[in-house]
């Protein structure tokens, strides 16, 4: 029979924390008992552009399972992940990132991803991306690829990621089962100290497609090239 280990949270840290045992075995019993209740309440915690009057609408029959959350309610993924922060984090650390070189590091503010993000979800409407389209992002593990992401959710676009690692048949196979109509890549991703032609991929994979791709981004991971581009200071409009 298996053991149970228990290691005790260190004071320095427990007291820190933003819950105690007792508050999460009393939110657990709420939780449990009145779902509703506790989920209504706690849904208030982040940012809405409409506020939800469902908390849940859940079906389990065979056959017709179904499970939705403040269904009726409106809110902005990006918005929630940094504007909300700008008054009081704006200049703490939203992002660390350490390259396959550790010695290569960059670490971002709420309020330079903010920026970022902005500029870049106008350069997504400049080139006609609307609510509901489908973007496609094959980046290495770059902070430029958390930008590309929240740009997307900022206009209502959905981003489908594909793995740094597939090959040209495979990122093309991706593209069409998700019908992306634009494709961020990069140059080259390193991985292990092996450069991975991330640009060549895509270019391979574009001439398989039986539609074309409107348009390609391409962001240059050599530290004398802009990223992407520049579309002002203005803040992409949320949808």
């Amino acid at each position: 029979m298996s053991q149970i280990h228990k290691h005790p949270i260190p004071t320095a840290i427990a007291e820190h924390a933003l819950i105690n045992p007792e508050q999460y075995h009393q939110y657990y019993q709420q939780s449990v008992q009145n779902p509703d209740e506790f989920w209504g309440e706690h849904g208030k915690i982040i940012d809405w552009i409409k506020p939800y009057k469902t908390v849940k609408n859940t079906s389990f029959d065979p056959g017709h399972v179904s499970i939705r959350w403040f269904e009726d309610g409106t809110l902005n993924l990006a918005a929630n992940c940094l504007d909300r922060h700008l008054a009081e984090r704006g200049d703490q650390t939203a992002i660390i990132w350490e390259g396959d070189d550790p010695n290569q590091s960059k670490t971002v503010t709420y309020k330079q991803l903010h920026h970022d993000v902005c500029q870049f979800a106008n350069v997504l409407k400049k080139l006609g991306i609307k609510k509901g389209d489908v973007v496609a992002i094959y980046m290495p593990m770059v902070p430029e690829a958390a930008v590309a992401m929240l740009a997307c959710a900022r206009i209502g676009a959905v981003h489908s990621v594909i793995f740094g690692g597939f090959s040209p048949d495979a990122v093309a196979g991706r593209i069409i089962d998700s019908n992306s109509k634009l494709v961020i890549t990069a140059d080259e991703g390193i991985r292990a100290g092996r450069a991975i032609p991330l640009k060549k991929n895509v270019d391979e994979a574009l001439k398989t497609l039986p539609l074309p791709v409107s348009k390609m981004l391409l962001y240059s991971n050599e530290p004398a090239m802009p990223v992407i581009g520049k579309m002002g200071e203005t803040c992409g409009g949320m949808t």
